[in-house]
């Protein structure tokens, strides 16, 4: 269910903030607004997957990364991850910045994502318990495996997810990869 009184911030093709607006709005009317997500390694470089609860107003019952959002007027795109991560998966994550970007997608409901997205990587050490009233499931899977998923079952995953990993794929993989160097380095 949407919190019809939450605030996003409307933002220019160059993430500078022009106003801010209704959540619910922004997602009938396709404007580009901020918005961040996380992507979750494990030791192994296994990404950390989410399955939207039923319950979600857009995407229910899809697979996407770790955890999206888009922070308040007036808070920081990193620490809006960091809060909005802990309150899906129940985890506080060190973040750290991987890549921009933007892309708009029909997300059902006449609803439209028009995102300018701040991506982040951080280090998860255990498969975390999700709020259920954000996910229904979590797992790690191998990027190569998610890859190979999402162009056999795309029906399966979120609109944003799906543009992640036809766009930003590279980006992924070298996330994966130092993350699990970072990991490598730290238990020897």
């Amino acid at each position: 269910m949407i919190d019809v009184e939450e605030r996003v911030i409307i933002v220019d093709q160059h993430d500078r903030a022009l106003g801010e607006a209704g959540k619910l709005d922004v997602h009938l009317d396709g404007r580009l607004h901020r918005a961040f997500s996380v992507f979750g390694f494990n030791k192994a470089g296994d990404m950390l997957l989410q399955k939207r609860a039923l319950t979600k107003y857009h995407s229910p019952g899809l697979w996407a990364n770790s955890c999206c959002g888009h922070p308040r007027p007036g808070e920081v795109t990193i620490e809006a991850a960091a809060r909005r991560t802990h309150e899906e998966l129940g985890f506080r994550p060190t973040l750290h910045a991987s890549f921009q970007t933007t892309y708009i997608a029909n997300v059902g409901n006449v609803l439209i994502e028009h995102e300018y997205v701040h991506v982040f990587g951080c280090k998860v050490s255990a498969l975390p318990q999700p709020n259920p009233a954000e996910a229904s499931s979590v797992a790690f899977v191998s990027v190569d495996e998610v890859a190979k998923d999402t162009r056999q079952r795309p029906n399966s995953y979120a609109a944003w997810f799906l543009f992640y990993f036809s766009k930003h794929l590279d980006q992924i993989y070298a996330m994966s990869c130092a993350y699990k160097s970072l990991q490598k380095r730290s238990s020897s």
